[in-house]
């Protein structure tokens, strides 16, 4: 019986990888987008196979429509497309309000919004079952700055996952009853090479204080909670806003 396809963009490394690993122990065939780093997605897809597991890396910058089409020209020459972790984004930097500059908002807003619908778009092309297909799962990746508004300097990117959430909501309200179930999850503090943007796990150590559990997260606590979403024992979990955030 052939596997069930996961596509998980931004894979190669973070969270999107440890995504990445965990489908493939979960007997998915699993498709590790990147966007530059051919070696780390390489090496992902390594790891599952080394596991046991199996999968490939296919290029694709979630910035690029162009990019975004031909990425799931590519899965469909793989078989039936069942998941989808919409998991690319970037932090686009510190810089204050007064010296956000507009390609910089085009930057963020491009990947982590427009990016992200049009690889909704395009899944739901293929699973929808009022288009002929046979239904699927969406997993978006927001984040706790949603609804907390990050940190100092990083508006825009707060900005750009609260609308993730309001899309995540509307998403599952069109698609609902076409056989596709949809979710978000918004990790908080998490040991990922993201926090580069700002200083790193250093810094991030520092205000694991404010976190209620009182440590950083790790990648694969996200993974476990994509997996489990992508499972039928959240067959009713559809429209959800998850935090991942040890209660911050």
């Amino acid at each position: 019986m052939q596997k069930k396809i996961i596509l998980i963009t931004g894979a190669s490394r973070g969270i999107g990888a440890s995504i990445a690993e965990l489908a493939g122990s979960k007997d998915y065939f699993v498709v590790v987008n990147y966007a530059k780093n051919i070696s780390e997605a390489n090496n992902v897809v390594a790891k599952i196979k080394a596991a046991g597991g199996d999968g490939c890396a296919i290029q694709a910058d979630c910035g690029i429509e162009a990019d975004i089409v031909r990425l799931f020209k590519e899965v469909d020459k793989l078989g039936k497309l069942d998941t989808v972790v919409a998991n690319a984004g970037i932090v686009g930097g510190e810089v204050h309000i007064t010296e956000v500059s507009t390609a910089q908002l085009s930057e963020v807003f491009g990947i982590n919004v427009i990016g992200l619908m049009l690889t909704t778009r395009e899944a739901v092309k293929r699973m929808s079952t009022k288009l002929g297909g046979t239904g699927g799962k969406i997993i978006l990746m927001s984040s706790a700055a949603s609804r907390t508004g990050g940190i100092a300097k990083e508006t825009h990117y707060a900005a750009s996952k609260g609308a993730v959430d309001s899309f995540t909501l509307a998403l599952a309200k069109e698609v609902g009853m076409d056989g596709i179930r949809v979710a978000a999850l918004r990790p908080g503090l998490i040991r990922t090479e993201i926090h580069n943007a700002h200083g790193g796990i250093p810094v991030i150590e520092k205000w694991a204080s404010g976190v209620p559990l009182g440590r950083v997260g790790t990648p694969s606590e996200v993974a476990q909670t994509v997996m489990w979403l992508c499972s039928d024992d959240a067959s009713y979990i559809h429209g959800a806003l998850i935090d991942v955030s040890g209660g911050r």
